[in-house]
């Protein structure tokens, strides 16, 4: 038996069955949902401490590196990235998709009072974290100064 016979036979009913199949394809298509970027919270958490008056290398030496030693322990934790300025040190971690935020939230405060003895004692603010969303990153970043006009007038 040839499989093509039937459809040779009775070519209206062969092209109102590729007409029902062509239909319920564009159906198809037009109710996928479609989004560009998903919505994903990434678990992220940023964590902010000042040190008014250290420079960069004190501040990397004597209150980044303690807090990413007790933070890199932190089970789920993906990325860490650190910066040290004059008087600030700000650690950002990224924890895996599957971890929860607030587990992730508990696991940074826990790591924080962990390490709060290797912490400079004239320290004059604790460690500070936030939950932090990646994506609420600015677009367009404006600046603006005048030589003629006072910063409270710009």
């Amino acid at each position: 038996m040839n499989i093509s016979r039937p459809f040779i036979e009775r070519p209206i009913a062969t092209s109102l069955l590729m007409v029902a199949v062509l239909l319920a394809g564009l159906l198809g298509y037009h109710l996928l949902p479609v989004s560009a970027l998903p919505e994903v919270d990434y678990p992220t958490i940023q964590v902010y401490t000042q040190y008014p008056g250290a420079s960069p290398d004190v501040v990397s030496s004597s209150i980044t590196a303690p807090l990413e030693v007790q933070l890199g322990e932190m089970a789920g934790l993906k990325t860490m990235n650190s910066t040290s300025s004059n008087g600030v040190s700000v650690i950002t971690l990224e924890f895996d998709l599957a971890l929860s935020l607030d587990v992730a939230e508990q696991e940074v405060q826990a790591a924080i009072n962990a390490s709060a003895s290797f912490l400079p004692t004239n320290l004059p603010y604790p460690p500070v974290y936030s939950k932090v969303n990646p994506a609420d990153a600015p677009v367009v970043t404006l600046s603006l100064t005048s030589d003629v006009l006072p910063l409270t007038k710009i």
